[in-house]
């Protein structure tokens, strides 16, 4: 059958059979998914996971708290897509407790204090919490215990829910640079090694410039042109990661130009354009996904990179390479995770990426 013999299906056979290419895209896929659905998950659903409690920094994964929690405002005019997909903006005011009392008309804490002896006593009026039928409902309501699975930060923020929502930073930078060096990367490759001649020295030489300057100096050099911030490392980074696609584009489109299809639709009298776009680009996008992989990992550990240098994703957004920029000193006083946790998440989804972009590359491969 025509099917069966497909070069298509035949790459896909070739990939299923591969079992770390699997494996890579479906933990990609998970870390997508964490990645859409992170404030569903995290124990923090705070905006940027970034409720902070001094009292309990630097605490060890698995450490157990009460907080009593006094909501401060309605959430009546926040939509539930704001709070599942973008975090809940309503300020809250929560303190961890060690010890408390109710009465009639407050109910009087005892702040949590890593010393034995405890914290300062505080009371809090009943009228500042809405109003609730019994001590037991109060209580239910507003005194929760909370586990922090993989430990706090040295702002007291939970580790588990900034990972979670630092995924976001990782796949978009990968996401939005990808298709910004491949939009680049293709056209100019594409236009090059099609009309050769002038045009092709004029390219390769703006290749060759840009490939002589080292990428993490070149990254930085435009983020601080474009300034600090978000949007502005996901254009940096997708900027700078676009030679290496034109230089494969170019090539590819140069061993293909002439062959007998490309020649039969110049004879039909298609324009170039129909013919870069039309025919040659979709017979050689093998190598272009497969480079696109490998970017992929790339922009995760550039951003990383700017991230820790203090140039990439600002406070309080959560990035893997920030958190390791912030407790990475704390590897010699016993609190080795703050650090460790962040950098397992970088190297865990880097190594997805490589291992998907092998697993491609050798399923598209014409020769086994």
């Amino acid at each position: 059958m025509k099917g069966i013999n497909s070069t298509t299906f035949r790459a896909l056979h070739k990939f299923k059979n591969h079992f770390w290419g699997v494996f890579s895209l479906l933990f990609i896929i998970l870390c997508g998914l964490v990645a859409a659905f992170a404030y569903l998950l995290a124990p923090d659903d705070s905006r940027n996971a970034n409720k902070m409690h001094l009292s309990i920094h630097s605490k060890s994964p698995g450490f157990e708290v009460q907080v009593l929690t006094i909501p401060t405002q309605s959430k009546k005019d926040i939509s539930a897509f704001e709070i599942y997909f973008f975090g809940d903006p309503t300020p809250v005011n929560s303190y961890p407790i060690q010890d408390y009392q109710l009465f009639d008309y407050a109910i009087e804490i005892t702040h949590y204090h890593s010393d034995t002896e405890g914290g300062l006593k505080e009371r809090f009026l009943r009228t500042q919490f809405p109003e609730v039928a019994s001590d037991k409902e109060f209580i239910e309501n507003f005194i929760t215990t909370t586990r922090f699975r993989l430990g706090t930060d040295t702002l007291g923020r939970d580790v588990l829910s900034r990972v979670l929502i630092g995924t976001r930073i990782s796949l978009s930078i990968g996401f939005v640079a990808v298709f910004i060096s491949l939009f680049i990367g293709i056209i100019i490759g594409a236009v090059g090694g099609y009309y050769g001649g002038v045009i092709d020295k004029f390219v390769m030489w703006i290749i060759n410039v840009t490939w002589s300057i080292p990428t993490l100096l070149l990254v930085i050099a435009v983020s601080l042109t474009l300034g600090k911030g978000f949007w502005q490392v996901f254009i940096a980074v997708g900027l700078t990661m676009w030679v290496e696609v034109a230089r494969i584009v170019r090539g590819q489109v140069i061993s293909v130009k002439e062959m007998q299809y490309v020649s039969a639709a110049r004879v039909l009298g298609y324009g170039s354009f129909r013919i870069i776009f039309r025919h040659i680009l979709p017979n050689i996008m093998g190598p272009i996904i497969v480079i696109a992989a490998a970017n992929f990992a790339a922009a995760i550990l550039i951003e990383s990179g700017l991230s820790f240098l203090g140039i990439g994703a600002q406070p309080p957004i959560p990035s893997w390479g920030g958190m390791i920029k912030d407790h990475y000193s704390y590897m010699l006083v016993g609190k080795a995770y703050l650090a460790v946790v962040p950098g397992v998440a970088i190297m865990s989804l880097v190594t997805a990426f490589m291992l998907l972009g092998n697993a491609l590359r050798d399923a598209l491969d014409v020769r086994s």
